[in-house]
């Protein structure tokens, strides 16, 4: 359905911006953004997600570090300077858009 596939692609533009905000206060992983995300409504699988970190990643948004966690290796995102500029104009972009669209 056409609906569901512009909703989708509208949705990852949230999602990466949610990323991009949670990466800047502090470092994330998949399995926490996750449940980040389902706490926020969203419905994303581990297949969607973690190709998303990385070609966030491979953009110069987020960079990686890996952890060793109870005996494995963890990927820990953090917002690079770049990506702390493209958080905060989608910020003011989101916020007009709000003031916009929002019912009264």
């Amino acid at each position: 359905m056409i609906e569901d596939k512009v909703m989708r692609k509208l949705f990852l533009g949230f999602i990466q911006i949610h990323i991009l905000h949670h990466a800047k206060a502090e470092p994330i992983y998949g399995k926490w953004m996750l449940e980040e995300l389902q706490h926020h409504g969203y419905r994303m699988s581990a297949g969607t997600l973690y190709p998303l970190l990385h070609s966030m990643e491979q953009e110069g948004l987020l960079q990686k570090q890996d952890r060793l966690v109870d005996g494995k290796i963890r990927k820990y995102y953090t917002t690079t300077s770049s990506g702390g500029r493209v958080l905060e104009e989608a910020r003011q972009k989101a916020y007009e858009l709000f003031k916009e669209i929002k019912e009264e």
